[in-house]
């Protein structure tokens, strides 16, 4: 059996890539929220015309600029022959990974290793880079899912490369870079440009191979381009509403909560959310410290600094807004592990087999308890929580899997002993680990997620022309999944309102009132948390 060299070519690299990306990519209906959301604004798009002003249930919404929309629509628009559109436009999302896995390969490639091993150093920086990328516990799920923030994850990745190749070439670098932070603002907003900005700022000011003559010729089109493209955005959204250009100039640069609560909530995140690369970043700052003003070493020091500060200001919470933190982190982790001790990179390597191994063994004797009954205990378990589920034996994707886990043993058994040989297997983990879910699990987790039966069910109960509907404590999720899905749009309580739809607990009921009757009451299978019931004007 042919051994595997470290660090490994681009053609395994590319193969990791993909075997990470499509699994699961287009094979569920938009889950609660993000992607549900999404989804929904990219449909809108495609339907009204209107691709300017993203809109959730016909409403607009600001809180995101629409170029992942934009993306997300193309796609599902020129696939949608092929496959159903919110399938086809999530296929956004593995092209911006796989750009983002590119670009940071290539950032890392290009970081300026001098020496007679620089190509050699080089090469396994930038394959172990982008590896910490694809191996991030945080993207396992949130890659496969419809979000702005991984055009913004691939638009960060391109601003690293176009950053590290100022040095030889300052106009066509500040060119690109100026576009990747444009791109990063039409796709999220401010938070990834400042953290671009940054470290480009800090690194002319600390860097001594970017000073100079060279640094204005870099910084003049770097700061002009997203200028450029932010003017050109909202003075087209102020064409159409000049209403709707203050309420996005106002989302851009709301903060949605209190900094010091949001930086402890994210540095909590980003403990898991950015496992492995944050230790591995950790030590790297401290093995190469003697080098700090090197561009490798400063510009994803400074940027990850900057990333945790400017996420903790915008004050929200979730997880996906982690994501600025990954590239820098991935690049700077990468530069370590060539000094990474013995005993570390074992302990990490061991971790990660044992880790991935035993879980994807758990995934394969749930699906065999799924689709044969044993063991029995298990197979009760399963249809506990999705009543009514039938699994299906689906020799293609069964094929899939057994191809996946060979795969993985493969690299388990025959990697050549190397510094990088715990990254690789760290990543070639998580491929296993969610590609065999995606093949196995996935039907019977769309099962319970999906709001497909319940939105299809209250448009059953409804006329061909309902009128308004209005509606009380619907999730913006729930919103878009049902606009999506049945065409049900609610509005605020209205007396010219004929149906009323109201979301709530299943054991806490909450009526419009006297002169309406409940006309259904329907939730997600498995689902202990949420119920629609459907009223109608006596």
């Amino acid at each position: 059996m042919p051994r595997l060299a470290l660090p490994p070519s681009r053609a395994v690299l590319l193969l990791l890539a993909i075997a990470f990306v499509l699994p699961g990519l287009a094979a569920h209906d938009p889950w609660k929220s993000v992607d549900a959301v999404t989804i929904e604004i990219a449909h809108g798009m495609l339907a009204s015309g209107d691709w300017l002003v993203p809109r959730v249930a016909g409403e607009p919404w600001l809180e995101t600029p629409p170029l992942y929309h934009w993306l997300a629509a193309a796609s599902g628009a020129a696939l949608g022959g092929l496959l159903p559109f919110h399938n086809a436009a999530r296929l956004a999302s593995g092209l911006c990974m796989l750009a983002a896995f590119w670009f940071v390969y290539l950032a890392a490639r290009h970081s300026g290793y001098r020496g007679e091993d620089a190509r050699q150093s080089a090469r396994g920086a930038a394959a172990c880079a982008m590896l910490l990328l694809a191996g991030s516990v945080g993207l396992i799920v949130r890659a496969h899912e419809a979000a702005p923030e991984l055009a913004a994850l691939a638009a960060t990745c391109a601003g690293f490369l176009f950053l590290a190749r100022a040095v030889r070439r300052p106009v066509a670098a500040g060119v690109g870079f100026g576009a990747a932070v444009a791109a990063a603002l039409l796709s999220t907003g401010l938070t990834v440009p400042f953290v671009l900005l940054a470290a480009a700022l800090a690194a002319q000011l600390r860097c001594a191979e970017l000073r100079g003559a060279r640094a204005l010729r870099f910084l003049l089109p770097a700061l002009a381009l997203p200028a450029l493209a932010a003017a050109a955005w909202y003075a087209a959204l102020g064409l159409r509403s000049p209403e709707l250009a203050a309420s996005a100039w106002k989302e851009l640069l709301r903060a949605r909560g209190e900094f010091g609560p949001a930086l402890r909530e994210h540095l909590v995140t980003a403990s898991w959310y950015a496992w492995p690369a944050w230790p591995l970043a950790l030590w790297a700052a401290w093995a190469l410290r003697r080098e700090w003003r090197t561009v490798r070493v400063f510009v994803p020091a400074v940027a990850a600094l900057a990333a945790l500060v400017a996420i903790a200001w915008k004050g929200t919470t979730h997880d996906l807004h982690a994501t600025p933190l990954l590239a820098p982190l991935a690049l700077l982790g990468a530069q370590g592990i060539a000094q990474l001790r013995r005993g570390a990179a074992a302990a990490l390597d061991w971790f990660g087999v044992m880790t991935f191994g035993f879980f994807t063994a758990l995934v394969w004797l749930g699906y065999l308890a799924m689709t044969t009954g044993w063991p029995p205990r298990i197979a009760r378990n399963f249809a506990k929580t999705a009543p009514g589920f039938v699994a299906q034996f689906d020799a293609l994707a069964f094929a899939i899997a057994v191809v996946l886990a060979l795969g993985w043993l493969w690299i388990v058994l025959f990697a050549a002993s190397s510094p990088a040989r715990a990254v690789v297997r760290w990543a070639a983990g998580v491929v296993l680990l969610w590609g065999t879910f995606a093949m196995l699990w996935m039907p019977w987790a769309d099962y319970q997620k999906s709001y497909r039966g319940v939105a299809l069910q209250l448009r059953s109960l409804l006329p061909a022309a309902p009128g308004c509907i209005s509606g009380t404590g619907l999730g913006l999720p729930q919103r878009a999944a049902l606009s999506y899905h049945a065409g049900i749009r609610t509005v605020a309580p209205s007396p010219q309102c004929r149906f009323h739809l109201v979301q709530g607990r299943p054991r806490m009921e909450t009526a419009p009132g006297p002169g309406w009757s409940k006309i259904a009451d329907v939730g997600r299978p498995g689902d202990k948390s949420e119920r629609y019931r459907l009223y109608r004007r006596d």
